[in-house]
């Protein structure tokens, strides 16, 4: 199987601009691509992972990589997919997280020998002057075609600021810059970025001629990708002091079971025709196939020592609630009155609910336990001393944590 078919067959290509040459070009390793970062936390999330992954496998195939994080674009901040506009950020701000960045990505992409670059778009970005965007960049965009596309439909109703409406042009002059200076002939993006990187494609045509030809490439990044790296408690980092290797474990143990062999089959290394003999397994197999994807990520970002680790611990706490590494939420004094704490607000303080109201429906249906007994009174209180070494608190069958007073 080629390198294009097994992307094809692992769900992960959406829309192509010219198929056969792309084709061509990854199969025989004769890709440079690229794939753009805005660096706007100090870590990566698994919303990246299938842009990640995609860097690596195209990578073991031969092609070369570039990670353009976007240094210069972060200072205006992508419309596309948000209802109001992005926090401005600092200069010193975009630079640390632009370092955090590259010191995750380089367990999955490797940069030794030239085999891939990391750049910065603040390097060309940032030192342009305006007359001189608008006469040589401007000038092939049509703002009538710019606002039919979706990013900005989306906006047009709350309001748009000029400001993010340059975001297309600046993306676009992005893969211009590649082509030009490194040689890039291929981009891939979320699926939410269509229009922007047409835009790219089209610039490159229109400023150097029908002969130069660039590639566009989009995968189901946002809409399946991203949703994967958000909880109703925030992101899922990478960075593991964000997320512990633990936590990050019982997320993927914990998806869905319509989700799991579609992330198995789009994140993890396992060969296809291994993956394939997963597509009619069901009941308790599938709880089988979460701990292979798991497992398999967890090894991916944090290594096997880690991975293995979490795979016992998770098993420890399903079996006697009790695991060495169970993620922890801890008290202060100002969480409790009179020297005692409800269980509602524990609840809410351990980060197992979002709210008391949704506390109080979990103790009414069952579904809370302290230190393995069933919690039945939602006024149910507990003194400081039972946190002091502990007390493990669950919500439903897979949600745990150690609840500590210090």
């Amino acid at each position: 199987m080629t390198i294009f078919d097994e992307l094809k067959a692992r769900g992960l290509l959406a829309q192509l601009t010219d198929e056969e040459e792309i084709k061509e070009l990854i199969n025989n390793g004769k890709a440079t691509f690229y794939i753009g970062f805005d660096p706007t936390a100090d870590s990566l999330h698994v919303g990246h992972f299938m842009a990640l992954c995609l860097m690596k496998r195209l990578q073991m195939a031969g092609n070369k990589p570039i990670v353009l994080i976007g240094g210069g674009t972060a200072m205006i901040g992508d419309p596309s997919g948000r209802s109001d506009m992005r926090t401005m950020m600092t200069k010193e701000t975009i630079e640390h997280n632009c370092e955090c960045f590259k010191k995750q990505m380089s367990r999955f992409i490797d940069f030794s020998d030239d085999k891939a670059l990391m750049v910065n778009n603040a390097d060309w970005l940032m030192n342009l002057n305006y007359i001189e965007v608008l006469r040589d960049v401007g000038a092939h965009f049509s703002v009538n075609r710019m606002l039919a596309a979706e990013c900005y439909k989306q906006r047009m109703e709350k309001g748009l600021s000029f400001l993010e409406f340059n975001y297309m042009i600046m993306q676009s002059y992005d893969f211009f810059r590649l082509f030009q200076d490194y040689g890039c002939n291929m981009q891939f993006g979320g699926d939410d970025q269509w229009s922007n990187m047409l835009g790219g494609t089209e610039l490159i045509r229109r400023k150097l001629g029908k002969d130069a030809y660039a590639m566009t490439i989009t995968l189901l990044l946002n809409s399946e990708g991203k949703k994967m790296g958000k909880t109703q408690k925030g992101a899922v980092w990478l960075d593991p002091n964000k997320t512990s290797p633990f936590e990050f474990y019982q997320y993927w143990r914990n998806v869905a079971d319509a989700d799991v062999l579609k992330c198995i089959r789009m994140l993890t290394f396992l060969p296809l025709e291994e993956i394939d003999k997963m597509d009619s397994w069901e009941g308790s197999q599938l709880n089988q196939a979460k701990e292979i994807l798991a497992y398999e990520l967890t090894k991916l970002v944090h290594g096997e020592e880690e991975a293995n680790k979490a795979q016992e611990g998770a098993r420890a706490l399903f079996s006697t609630g009790n695991a060495a590494d169970m993620p922890e939420a801890e008290l202060t004094e100002e969480d409790f009155t009179d020297g005692k704490i409800d269980i509602l607000t524990v609840l809410v303080k351990a980060g197992l609910v979002p709210s008391k109201s949704e506390a109080r429906r979990a103790v009414q249906q069952g579904g809370v336990a302290v230190e393995g007994e069933k919690v039945a009174d939602i006024y149910a209180e507990y003194e400081k001393s039972a946190f002091a070494e502990g007390m493990v608190v669950r919500r439903g069958k897979k949600n745990f944590k150690k609840v500590i007073f210090k």
